[in-house]
């Protein structure tokens, strides 16, 4: 399949910019319209996963955050993105222009309910102070 390259296991490489469409019924399944923008297909993959984590090839970071929701009991989607593709990721609107610069510089970057979460260090302090279980509990995305 052009567009889409199994990584390892666990990690899908999506090329963002690529004009081919590819449709898969599966419901784990990754599309790609020609017709979308990459901030657009970055938006819709937030939306259509409880977890998902978008990171560099390069980022040993995503690496600890997987093992941290693996250990939890969630296995999340993880698309690497290029360089010029991290630039599409959206923040949180409260965080505001700032917070947006830091995370399209530092990925990884995890979504949790369509919400940004940030990067790693985020993810940690959510686990630490308690609320990143009931946050998983409450997308769907861990049943206790």
């Amino acid at each position: 399949m052009q567009g889409l390259r199994r990584c390892s296991n666990d990690v899908v490489q999506l090329d963002l910019s690529s004009t081919v469409t590819t449709t898969n019924t599966s419901s784990t399944s990754l599309s790609i319209d020609v017709e979308e923008s990459v901030e657009a297909k970055i938006q819709r993959l937030i939306t259509e996963h409880p977890v998902i984590i978008f990171t560099r090839s390069s980022c040993c970071m995503c690496h600890v955050m997987k093992k941290l929701l693996a250990t939890i009991g969630v296995n999340p989607t993880v698309i690497e993105l290029d360089d010029h593709e991290i630039a599409a990721l959206p923040s949180s609107s409260e965080d505001g222009p700032a917070a947006a610069s830091n995370l399209r510089n530092r990925a990884p970057a995890v979504f949790i309910g369509g919400a940004c979460v940030g990067g790693l260090e985020s993810l940690v302090a959510l686990h630490v102070s308690g609320h990143l279980v009931p946050k998983l509990v409450q997308v769907g995305a861990l049943w206790v």
